[in-house]
C-alpha cells in the first residue's frame, strides 16, 4: 500500500464536537483510523482503544479473515456491535476491497476487486456500480449492527484518481486519506521495517492534524505489528500532547 497525501482539518478548532480522548494538556490532534484487513488482531486493537480511551475511525471492506469467514459475516457481528457502542465512527473501503486500475471511457474506472465473484479481474464500473460498491458496506453494516456507516470511505491501497473521488462524492461519500507521516507501516517487510523501528518512526513523525493508518490484521507481515506497537506508540503520542479525534463526516 501507498502513501497518499491527504491530511485532513487543522485540528484544535474542531475539539468540542468531535470527542477527542481528552484532557487539558492536547497540543496537537491526529485522526487514527483502521482498515479492516484480515483481522487478526481485531479484538487486541479494540482493547487497546478502550484502555487508552480512543476513539478511532474503521473503514470496512469484506476481507477474508485468518480466523475463516470474511470481516462482515455473521461470525463478527458482536464485534461490530461492540464498537458502535463504544462510539467509533465507520466508512467504507469498498465492499470488495476493489482496488482502483485506471480510469476507463469518458466517466467510468476500471477496479480490481480482491474478493467476491470477480475477484482478480479488471472490471468497468460506471458511477451506479461504483456507488453500490461503496454503498454495500453501509447496508451490510446496518443489517449487522441497525446502523448505517458514515459518509465517507477509503479507497483501497490509497489508490485513486481524481475522477474516482468525484465519483464516491456523487454517491455521497467523501473520500479519506491518510497522511504520509501517518503511514504507520503494518504492512512493511518485518525484515526490513522491524517492529521497534516502526515504533520509532511513527512515535517522532506524527504532526498535528495527521491522519493515520493501519490496519484490524494484514497477511504481508510475519511479525504482527500491533501488539508490539500500538500502546506504546499511542503513549509516547500523548507524551507529546497529541489527542485524538474522529474523522468527522
Amino acid at each position: 500500500m501507498r502513501m497518499i497525501r491527504y491530511g485532513l482539518i487543522g485540528a484544535c478548532i474542531l475539539w468540542s464536537q468531535l470527542g477527542l480522548a481528552q484532557t487539558n494538556t492536547c497540543k496537537n490532534t491526529a485522526y487514527l483510523t483502521f482498515d479492516t484487513g484480515n483481522m487478526a488482531v481485531a479484538e487486541y486493537i479494540a482493547q487497546v482503544l478502550k484502555q487508552q480511551n480512543i476513539k478511532a475511525t474503521f473503514f470496512l471492506a469484506n476481507e477474508k479473515t485468518k480466523q475463516g469467514g470474511y470481516s462482515l459475516d455473521d461470525s463478527w457481528k458482536g464485534y461490530w456491535q461492540a464498537r458502535l457502542q463504544e462510539g467509533h465512527r465507520f466508512g467504507s473501503h469498498t465492499y470488495d476491497h476493489s482496488y482502483w486500475v485506471q480510469d476507463a471511457g469518458e466517466s467510468d474506472v476500471l477496479l480490481r476487486p480482491q474478493f467476491g465473484k470477480n475477484a482478480g479481474k479488471a472490471i468497468r464500473f460506471d458511477q451506479a456500480q461504483l456507488c453500490t460498491e461503496i454503498s454495500k458496506v453501509s447496508t451490510r453494516f446496518q443489517e449487522l449492527t441497525g446502523k448505517p456507516i458514515d459518509p465517507i470511505w477509503r479507497a483501497p491501497g490509497g489508490k485513486t484518481s481524481p475522477r474516482l473521488i468525484a465519483m464516491g462524492e456523487r454517491c455521497g461519500y467523501r473520500h479519506i486519506g491518510w497522511s504520509p507521516s501517518g503511514f504507520l507501516g503494518d504492512e512493511l517487510d518485518s525484515k526490513r521495517f522491524p517492529n521497534s523501528k516502526l515504533l520509532e518512526q511513527a512515535s517522532r513523525g506524527l504532526k498535528n492534524g495527521d491522519i493515520a493508518i493501519a490496519h484490524l490484521g494484514i497477511w504481508s507481515r510475519e511479525d504482527p505489528w500491533a501488539p508490539a506497537v500500538l500502546e506504546p506508540l499511542i503513549e509516547n503520542w500523548k507524551k507529546r500532547g497529541f489527542c485524538f479525534a474522529l474523522i468527522p463526516n
